[in-house]
């Protein structure tokens, strides 16, 4: 797990262990072309919902337990009723052939070899049926965003419902695409080898019609709302996840109309900025929900201790995004089993340290927030 670096003393190349999460996103950054890597790192605006995200893991300590005999330690979990090996799972983020030539293939490949959930995006470079067909023993969800032209959501939902995934995670706060400026400096487009597959053919390619990450601008629904929920609810079996919620009026309108889970999530702060971090928004969805769906959350997860601190909170499962794409722009399916790995010995190392053995031992009693 090694990536030449620099050059050490009378030319000999210095090897450096990949050994954290930083160490994937420092090799992307130097291995992502400007434009690529301006896209995964973006956030809008001036970024300061993206930065929170991380900075307030560090706003918030761990109140560790002691001779509790932690000799043996059980990451395992479950998320609507599946169990996983542990509470980290990959989050919906897009074009992952911009990283690594096979792109949601091998990532989907990494978390059916992991066990653990993947949410596969409307916006892959690869298609429903060949991310199914990559990891046909993987558990999956799709993320669906609802556009002007129903019946293109309602054609994939009955695709991925048809090829065994196992719930609908519904983007629900992308009325707009917020402003991500660099994408705009860059004029940020797929290159031409690459296709948002699951709607290939779909449009009708107009000479000089604008288009918007891969798809004709404007096709997004900006008068979505909760009765499209009731609608995705007549047209699909599958449970519903509502995602992009990050208050607690509307997790208990989520409650009421009959979703089975709630990610918290501010798009990695790719939407609205100056909104609060995730993992702040967290303690009162789940005193809002009090038990009735699942409550899960994304945003700024970079340690095996940020996941600890986010289940301590009450968060059933967190999802990555950024960091699986370093993954990916590492070593492919390799890369983001390693991503994978790292974090769930990093979280089973601070379960010990902190005095849980088993993952139902994690609550709020192991929290204390800093005035920092």
């Amino acid at each position: 797990m090694n990536i030449l670096d620099s050059t050490g003393e009378e030319g000999v190349c210095v090897e450096m262990a990949m050994v954290c999460l930083n160490d994937f996103e420092e090799y992307a950054k130097q291995h992502l072309s400007k434009a690529t890597g301006d896209y995964y790192d973006a956030g809008a605006d001036d970024c300061c919902t993206r930065e929170d995200n991380l900075l307030a893991y560090k706003r918030i300590r761990l109140r560790p337990r002691i001779l509790r005999d932690v000799s043996i330690n059980d990451t395992r979990t479950s998320v609507l009723g599946m169990e996983i090996s542990f509470p980290v799972g990959i989050a919906p983020t897009g074009f992952h052939c911009l990283a690594w030539h096979e792109g949601e293939l091998a990532t989907a490949r990494a978390t059916e070899a992991v066990n653990t959930c993947y949410i596969a995006s409307t916006y892959s470079t690869c298609s429903v049926e060949e991310i199914a067909a990559a990891a046909p023993n993987g558990y999956r969800w799709f993320q669906l965003y609802l556009y002007r032209d129903r019946k293109l959501s309602e054609q994939i939902v009955r695709r991925v419902e048809a090829l065994g995934y196992k719930a609908l995670v519904l983007t629900v706060d992308v009325p707009y695409t917020g402003k991500r400026r660099n994408d705009i400096r860059n004029q940020f487009k797929l290159p031409p080898h690459l296709k948002v597959k699951n709607f290939e053919g779909m449009f009708q390619e107009q000479a000089g019609s604008q288009e918007e990450y891969g798809i004709p601008a404007n096709t997004l629904d900006p008068s979505i709302s909760w009765k499209d929920v009731c609608w995705l609810q007549s047209l699909s079996r599958l449970p519903i996840i509502i995602k992009g919620i990050l208050t607690k009026e509307d997790a208990e309108l989520a409650v009421e109309h009959g979703v089975q889970g709630i990610i918290v999530s501010n798009h990695g702060g790719r939407q609205l900025d100056g909104g609060p971090a995730t993992i702040d928004c967290l303690p009162e969805i789940v005193d809002a929900v009090q038990g009735r769906v699942e409550v899960y959350m994304d945003g700024g997860i970079h340690t095996g201790n940020d996941v600890l601190k986010a289940i301590a909170l009450g968060a059933k499962c967190v999802f990555i995004g950024r960091p699986a794409i370093w993954g990916l722009a590492y070593k492919g399916e390799e890369g983001v089993r390693e991503i994978l790995q790292i974090l769930h010995d990093e979280f089973r190392l601070c379960m010990a340290l902190s005095g849980c053995r088993n993952v139902a031992e994690i609550n709020r009693n192991l929290i204390q927030f800093s005035r920092l």
